[in-house]
């Protein structure tokens, strides 16, 4: 049965989208990572309880590479009166960007671009060759963290570690089939937790194995720990480092074809102003980059809010919802570090009316787009990427009626 047969029939949705005339509230978080990739949540229903706690209504799925999360996702939210979103995330290469040294939303790689798809079919009905690239990019990205995994052991024996990584074990136990480089750090710490009980000792070993740096964070802070073996062990430079063989990033173009096959719409993730007020070479013209993806068949952009001033969400989400473009924002929580499911800019500062309002709108646009989908229609964007901009507000409406059945029902 579909997800979408609870719900009333369209002129029903349209007569309650009539009454409904707040869109500061309910509250949205349409980027959330989960444990089917790599995530802070120990479990899918620890996230949603935290959703609850927090009011938040609109919860979006939106793991690297992988949809196998959706069936519990959908079953956990309904149980919570939630409404969810179902997303997915890929690493891509732009090859003229890169040719061209041009950052897109990687700061440290020219041309490797992050792509999200918002609003897939849920179930996923993705056919070959779409579906086998889909699975060949993943595994090729499991290959990569076995290859560390291999070369991380060399270098535990090499500092006199009397213990080992087991891939197989990492994948088996702390995840769901998709392996991240996350995974190899929290694998490691657990493992020194273990194997040492003295604080003292802790450091120290993990002073041999950073090749002389000294662990900067607190010992108890597992998040920054696990940052830090990740930057100084699996990032360039670091003893158990692979770089990524080019040939495993698909073309930016493969990729928005694989999320358009698979009912959703290719979405942009901003990066925006750092915490120095920096955009990459892509970023920093807003209008030249609506301009790009407009020629690349980009209709959707996002925020990771924390990472940004409210002063530039709010230009740049304002500005793009005026241009035509779908917005709206999540939190990410691809880190060990547990933060609120509420969304705040950077250093906690509330979202303003205006931004609450663009991320309704552009939730509400994603929610229309799976229900209509769902049930054969055309969505908001085809399966050329073509946006139905004209019939954005229609759009908007439909999906705020969704979301509200969902919260009572």
């Amino acid at each position: 049965m579909s997800y979408y047969s609870k719900f009333p029939d369209k002129e029903a949705l349209f007569k309650k989208a009539d009454t409904l005339q707040d869109w500061t509230s309910p509250k949205v978080n349409a980027h959330m990572h989960t444990p089917y990739s790599f995530s802070a949540f120990e479990n899918i229903p620890q996230a949603l309880d935290m959703a609850v706690a927090e009011e938040v209504k609109v919860v979006g799925i939106n793991d690297f590479y992988t949809t196998d999360g959706y069936a519990e996702w959908a079953r956990e939210c309904e149980a919570r009166k939630l409404f969810p979103l179902f997303n997915i995330e890929f690493i891509s290469l732009n090859r003229e960007d890169q040719v061209n040294n041009i950052r897109v939303n990687d700061p440290n790689n020219p041309g490797r671009t992050y792509l999200s798809g918002k609003g897939l079919s849920f179930p996923v009905q993705l056919e070959n060759p779409y579906l086998q690239q889909l699975i060949d990019v993943r595994n090729e990205s499991n290959h990569h963290v076995e290859q560390m995994c291999t070369i991380l052991n060399l270098v535990l024996e090499e500092h006199g570690a009397n213990f080992k990584l087991s891939y197989p074990d990492i994948e088996k136990e702390m995840t769901h089939g998709n392996v991240r480089e996350r995974h190899l750090a929290k694998a490691l710490r657990l493992k020194i937790e273990e194997h040492f009980s003295a604080d003292e000792s802790k450091i120290e070993f993990y002073k041999k194995i950073f090749g002389g740096k000294k662990l900067k964070s607190d010992i108890i802070d597992f998040a920054a720990v696990e940052n830090e073996i990740r930057g100084n062990l699996l990032k360039a430079g670091g003893g158990a480092f692979i770089p990524e063989d080019p040939a495993a990033f698909l073309d930016m173009e493969a990729v928005r074809q694989i999320i358009l096959q698979s009912g959703g719409i290719p979405t942009y993730p901003f990066l925006a102003d750092d915490a120095k007020g920096n955009f990459t070479d892509f970023e920093e013209d807003k209008e030249k980059v609506a301009g790009l993806l407009k020629e690349r068949g980009i209709a959707s952009i996002e925020f990771i809010t924390t990472r940004n001033s409210v002063k530039v969400l709010e230009e740049y989400a304002d500005y793009f919802y005026k241009n035509g473009f779908v917005v709206t924002f999540g939190s990410e929580h691809n880190t060990p570090a547990m933060e609120p499911i509420e969304l705040f800019a950077r250093g906690k500062t509330p979202l303003s009316p205006k931004l609450m309002e663009i991320n309704l709108k552009g939730a509400s646009v994603t929610a229309a787009h799976q229900y209509l989908v769902a049930k054969g229609e055309k969505g908001y964007v085809d399966l050329k990427g073509e946006p139905d901009v004209n019939q954005r507000d229609m759009y908007e409406k439909l999906g705020r009626a969704l979301i509200e059945f969902a919260n009572q029902y």
